[in-house]
């Protein structure tokens, strides 16, 4: 197609060779006029310390079990992502950025989440774009945007302190990405938000049922590149 360009996402053998593919499983990114460098990047390894066959990204991939058994070692180049351990973008969740994460099941304690519940596996990840402008949402103590409403546009340690509020069932993402935690001061299980309204805590990819107790906003630190 005259104008545009594709990037593909693509996978190494055990032995080095790279595989281009052409999948829906993996969104393409049509850039028009030009190409444009990439301004995130993620390689998942079948192995730990990043041994094994490989797999690379720049965008969300809904199932990574398409192109690896398996995933013990990761490596974020740039930007950040968020790797869940079901398919399709549900169930626990983790947020990664810039490193070189060697050992999968040691992920939690070298990012210092020792005391989170972790993830069984990896099965699909996210892109998170970068943001710069407002940050907005409005949190709702019920289901379907019932019960109390706050809005919030900065960081929040405590909920229950802050607005008075034991449950936090829905919310309204105006602008800007954010991370739920299960537990005050940003700990424990997380939830990831981008914009989009969500009527309940399962519309925000969590299999089973989930307090949230602390929200902060994704910032800028996603930008740039790994040296």
């Amino acid at each position: 197609m005259q104008g545009a360009l594709w990037t593909q996402c693509q996978y190494k053998s055990a032995t080095g060779s790279t595989q281009h593919t052409v999948s829906s499983a993996c969104h393409l990114i049509k850039l028009h006029h030009q190409a444009k460098p990439a301004m995130t990047r993620i390689i998942f390894y079948e192995d730990r310390n990043f041994q094994g066959r490989s797999y690379e990204t720049s965008s969300d991939c809904p199932d990574l079990n398409m192109y690896l058994n398996r995933c013990q070692s990761v490596r974020v180049e740039m930007g950040c992502f968020v790797i869940y351990d079901r398919s399709n973008f549900m169930g626990n969740q983790m947020f990664l950025k810039r490193g070189e994460y060697s050992d999968f099941q040691r992920m939690g304690s070298v990012m210092g989440m020792g005391d989170m519940t972790m993830l069984e596996s990896i099965r699909s990840c996210r892109m998170i774009p970068m943001h710069r402008g407002q940050f907005r949402m409005r949190l709702y103590e019920k289901e379907s945007f019932g019960g109390q409403m706050h809005e919030l546009m900065e960081d929040c340690e405590s909920i229950q302190e802050r607005f008075r509020m034991s449950e936090m069932q829905s919310c309204n993402v105006m602008d800007g990405h954010w991370l739920m935690y299960e537990q005050p001061h940003f700990r424990g299980r997380m939830m990831y938000v981008r914009p989009g309204e969500y009527r309940s805590i399962r519309d925000m990819g969590m299999s089973t049922m989930m307090r949230i107790r602390s929200i902060r906003r994704i910032m800028d630190a996603c930008e740039g590149q790994r040296h």
